[in-house]
């Protein structure tokens, strides 16, 4: 297409750009005009100075950083957690997804539906504290529940052992319904012949799912993984900022909550920018290696 036909293709389709420029706005305004700030990670940055006049120090932040005592526990905390919220996190909505679209009685199917969205729509504000009041010792129903069984009440929230299974099984509570919506999105694309040529064959429901089902559904599998790697990296502060006590700090503080912790609390600023471009960074190259993997076995990727 040379440039004539695509500027008349731009023009066919202007309101289209209209209907996208306050998402462009948007995006330019909070996410790409202050990208400036992380040069306070190579500075000692002074607040009184601002950006431009807080000295350089060039790597000194990360060289901090990088021999920081608690640092590598921190890291290990955060790829540990989101290791598993992608394992079971991810592979949650697809099976639920599978499960949804297999029930055929439509009231009950739109309940579970409306059932499993709810979470998603709450802060994690709400959602902690009903957490914390069902994990309780002395009223939580789990607790109530091993004392009537004669054994002794287990402190689940600051019990190290317990804390990231809470944080995994959570993430999965609040965002499995509204995650599955694109994986039933494309369920509901697949072209009903397929279905009633494998019923020819005779093959089971199970052999459907996993034979027509599944393989239909495996672009958008694969993408949604690509997009999905950066998350190892890059946790959910609200949930950890919200659950997080000091019995399970050793085993439960985060990237985020760490920055937090430097950056506000302790008005380290330089320090705290050099963790949050270390993590974004690291990010980038997971989900441009997934994306390279993915491309050398298919061709299903973002680009």
């Amino acid at each position: 297409m040379n440039k004539r036909s695509l500027f008349k293709n731009y023009l066919t389709h202007k309101y289209f750009f209209v209907m996208l420029l306050p998402v462009l706005v948007y995006y330019a305004i909070f996410h790409y005009a202050p990208m400036y700030g992380v040069l306070i990670a190579f500075q000692d940055y002074q607040f009184l100075k601002g950006v431009w006049g807080s000295p350089w120090v060039g790597l000194d932040n990360f060289r901090d950083l990088f021999g920081g005592l608690y640092f590598g526990q921190v890291l290990r905390n955060t790829l540990l957690i989101n290791f598993y919220k992608l394992i079971f996190g991810f592979t949650a909505p697809i099976l639920l997804a599978v499960l949804i679209n297999e029930v055929s009685v439509k009231w009950f199917k739109k309940s579970v539906q409306t059932i499993s969205y709810l979470p998603h729509f709450l802060s994690w504000v709400v959602l902690a504290g009903m957490v914390i009041e069902f994990l309780s010792p002395s009223r939580g129903p789990i607790n109530m529940l091993l004392t009537w069984l004669g054994a002794d009440a287990v402190f689940f929230m600051s019990e190290p052992g317990w804390f990231r299974s809470i944080l995994v099984s959570t993430d999965i509570w609040r965002n499995i319904g509204f995650s599955s919506i694109i994986y039933l999105a494309a369920i509901a694309g697949i072209n009903p012949e397929m279905y009633e040529a494998s019923e020819v064959d005779g093959i089971s429901r199970i052999q459907k799912i996993w034979y027509v089902t599944i393989p239909s559904i495996a672009p958008v599998i694969v993408i949604m993984l690509i997009l999905n790697s950066g998350s190892i990296i890059n946790d959910d502060f609200e949930q950890v900022f919200n659950l997080l006590n000091a019995k399970v700090m050793d085993v439960g503080e985060v990237l985020s909550t760490y920055t937090y912790t430097e950056g506000l609390l302790k008005m380290n600023y330089s320090y705290a920018a050099a963790v949050g471009l270390f993590k974004n960074v690291v990010a980038l190259v997971l989900v441009l290696s997934a994306n390279y993997i993915a491309s050398r076995f298919s061709d299903d990727t973002i680009f």
